[in-house]
């Protein structure tokens, strides 16, 4: 379902998942989340004809509320895998390469302007993979000069082959960063993207995806 690749419809429906219960209507999309009335309208009516959106349709008390949400999902799984994100590999020998990047953006005063995920973020999580590949997400917009800025910082190193340290152009620009999570003072993306995110990775992926959401069960949480 090509709208699951959409930044914008994505961003609808992360907020709808986060709030599975509410009624929703397309300005509520606009006046929250930036997404355009009229696009927001498209996105709830595809969604209505493809059977994950209920509600009333019209008249003074329509509205729209999400269901079907685990097939949502497994639709989603079947367009969206890691790899429609740029990845670039580099090599970092300090051992403390992920204190040192927090504390970067911290001096900045950007925060919120990075994003861990893949195993590096489940990890936080779940204790799970041991691999010493960290996987990082830098917003699209800005990306070269950033992750210029990084490298230089980070004494990140190009190689032709190998490395341990990924840093992300993510393919959903805006929608990657919702509901980033503060873990032990770390921004990592929120449970659902680190799912899709695992789900088609070939190293372990699928095998952490599902302790990942078992993990979640058991602390009484759950992605959809």
């Amino acid at each position: 379902m090509k709208i699951l690749l959409s930044d914008k419809a994505t961003i609808m429906i992360r907020a709808m998942l986060s709030q599975p219960d509410r009624k929703w209507v397309a300005r509520d999309f606009e006046r929250e989340y930036g997404v355009g009335r009229a696009r927001a309208a498209t996105v709830l009516s595809t969604l209505r004809k493809k059977g994950f959106v209920g509600g009333i349709r019209s008249g003074r008390l329509a509205h729209s509320v999400l269901q079907n949400k685990e097939e949502l999902l497994d639709e989603w799984l079947k367009v969206y895998k890691f790899e429609r994100n740029e990845a670039y590999l580099y090599y970092s020998a300090q051992g403390d390469v992920l204190s040192r990047l927090k504390s970067y953006f911290a001096s900045k005063k950007q925060g919120m302007a990075y994003a861990l995920t893949l195993h590096t973020g489940a990890n936080f999580i779940t204790h799970y993979v041991n691999t010493p590949t960290m996987y990082c997400y830098l917003p699209a917009k800005n990306f070269n000069n950033a992750s210029l800025d990084l490298r230089q910082v980070l004494d990140l190193k190009e190689l032709k082959r190998g490395g341990n340290f990924c840093l992300i152009k993510p393919y959903y620009k805006t929608a990657v960063f919702f509901n980033t999570q503060k873990i032990k003072g770390y921004n990592v993306v929120s449970d659902l993207q680190l799912y899709l995110d695992l789900y088609h990775f070939l190293q372990r992926g699928r095998e952490h995806a599902e302790y990942l959401l078992k993990t979640l069960k058991e602390e009484g949480k759950n992605i959809v």
